[in-house]
């Protein structure tokens, strides 16, 4: 069986790379007694190769972030629905996505100087390109938060990219599922938005 079809894997590590870059948010699945403990947060690829990520310690999850434990990371890209009425050709419905499914182990980094210098390292990386905000060393509202968080980094084993993006159809039909993708994405998001605030 050959599944998920070739055609949606995408297993280029510098695509892969630009997924967990653009979208940071990650969920971190650890498993524990066969019962998931499943965390959101964002993760930072950095120049080791290694994801870095900052937790609340009072997290039920921290204690299954250290000691080379296994952990699975997921990233979500764009994602939509694709109606057959915009393809060129008869098609069935469907979705299309891009997601990011990781596998390794995570270790404990408990230096309180590493964590500040994460933490500002961090912002730097949310804040680019425009850098409208700069965390400074001696904020005391991040010293005052140190003691509550704790840094963990994960060494990857397992890349897994899965994007599904109407690669199987004719070359006209795939523009019109990326314009779709685009289109879809703004739209949603506002529309959403104004239902819920």
């Amino acid at each position: 069986m050959n599944y998920p079809p070739k055609i949606h894997q995408n297993n280029e590590i510098n695509h892969i790379i630009d997924v967990i870059k653009s979208y940071p948010l990650a969920t971190v699945i650890s498993v524990r007694d066969n019962m998931p403990f499943i965390t959101h947060l964002p993760l930072v690829y950095n120049e080791f190769g290694k994801l870095i990520g900052h937790i609340d310690k009072q997290n039920p999850q921290v204690p299954l972030l250290k000691d080379s434990q296994p952990v699975t990371v997921l990233f979500s890209g764009p994602q939509c629905y694709i109606s057959p009425s915009i393809y060129t050709t008869t098609q069935l419905p469907t979705w299309n996505y891009i997601k990011v499914h990781l596998k390794g182990t995570v270790n404990a980094i408990e230096s309180k100087e590493a964590l500040k210098e994460s933490i500002i390292k961090m912002t730097k990386f949310l804040e680019a390109p425009e850098h409208k905000y700069v965390l400074k060393p001696d904020n005391p509202r991040m010293l005052g938060a140190l003691d509550y968080i704790d840094m963990f980094e994960i060494t990857i084993d397992s890349w897994e990219g899965k994007f599904k993006l109407s690669q199987d159809k004719k070359p006209q039909d795939i523009q019109n599922a990326r314009a779709e993708l685009i289109r879809a994405n703004q739209e949603s998001i506002e529309h959403f938005l104004n239902k819920v605030f």
